[in-house]
């Protein structure tokens, strides 16, 4: 089986299959093809040609390119991927990855925004104009839920349930799942409501332009960073920092890993501990009250 052809099935089954979203299979196929350019440059266009070499001439070609410790791995990571439907299929005997390993890659915690000035922020922006009571709406949506980009974007109007304040979330692998909504959230997308339902619009999509039409991803990206920059943010603002700030702030003040697990939509849980870095000062407390070897500094002996 050619190289090119063994793509194209794996990059349909993730597609019609497993209903990956379209920007994560057309991430897999920009991958992918880069995989393949490489091979075809060596001469390499069976797939029976692929062995563990192969693979460790692509990571070091990948490496003096400079590409980041990061970015390597997700190469990596579709190739695995790749690989594994291949040896499902049994199209491959030897999964030529079994025995590489990716780069490692220092850990590095989710840039927050302080609760006092994320509140500053939201209760500034102004609710007068369409635009000014959409954008209010979003940014509180993603801070109240830390929902994704992507989950935001493609919110139906049907999804949101105000009067139980939740709202049902399609996230990665067409998984659903509710999610709470905080008052404040809430009372924006209301107000937001108001004047969305009198926009004339083809699609049912809960973010829309003046013009009826559905808000995009790199819109939404726009008007956050807008809002960051007008109302004096420190840093830039982007949907991921919200999403992280949220998933921080709840986790100081609940330390559930498990429910902040499943706010955030993550399969594993490995994935939801990045976010466990509370302070020390409340983990020393925690630690005196709850530790059976722990001593309270009026028990220590002097």
């Amino acid at each position: 089986m050619s190289l090119q052809g063994s793509i194209n099935s794996y990059l349909t089954f993730i597609e019609s299959e497993r209903q990956l979203s379209n920007l994560t299979v057309e991430s897999y196929r920009a991958t992918l093809h880069h995989f393949i350019n490489f091979a075809e440059e060596k001469n390499i266009h069976k797939l029976s040609q692929i062995n563990s070499h192969t693979i460790r001439l692509y990571l070091a070609q990948l490496h003096r390119q400079g590409l980041k410790k990061k970015s390597i791995n997700q190469k990596l990571s579709s190739l695995r991927s790749l690989f594994r439907f291949l040896a499902a299929k049994k199209l491959i005997t030897v999964d030529p990855l079994k025995s590489i390993r990716g780069p490692k890659t220092d850990k590095h915690l989710p840039k927050v925004i302080e609760v006092d000035e994320v509140t500053n922020l939201l209760d500034r922006i102004p609710s007068e104009t369409f635009i000014q009571l959409r954008d209010k709406a979003i940014l509180e949506l993603f801070y109240s839920s830390g929902i994704r980009l992507s989950e935001l974007q493609s919110i139906d109007i049907n999804d949101l349930n105000l009067t139980a304040s939740e709202l049902r979330v399609t996230g990665k692998g067409a998984k659903t799942r509710l999610v709470p909504l905080g008052s404040k959230s809430v009372n924006a997308l209301h107000d937001y409501l108001q004047l969305r339902n009198n926009i004339s619009s083809e699609h049912s999509a809960l973010f829309i332009t003046e013009q009826g039409r559905q808000l995009q991803h790199r819109s939404i990206q726009a008007r956050l960073e807008y809002w960051g920059k007008h109302l004096g943010l420190s840093s830039r603002l982007h949907p991921h920092k919200l999403r992280h700030s949220c998933a921080s702030h709840f986790l100081e003040s609940s330390s559930d890993l498990r429910a902040v697990q499943e706010l955030l939509g993550h399969a594993d849980l490995s994935t939801t501990q990045v976010y466990t870095h509370l302070d020390f000062q409340h983990l020393a407390k925690v630690y005196d009250s709850a530790h059976p070897r722990a001593k309270k500094k009026n028990e220590i002996k002097k």
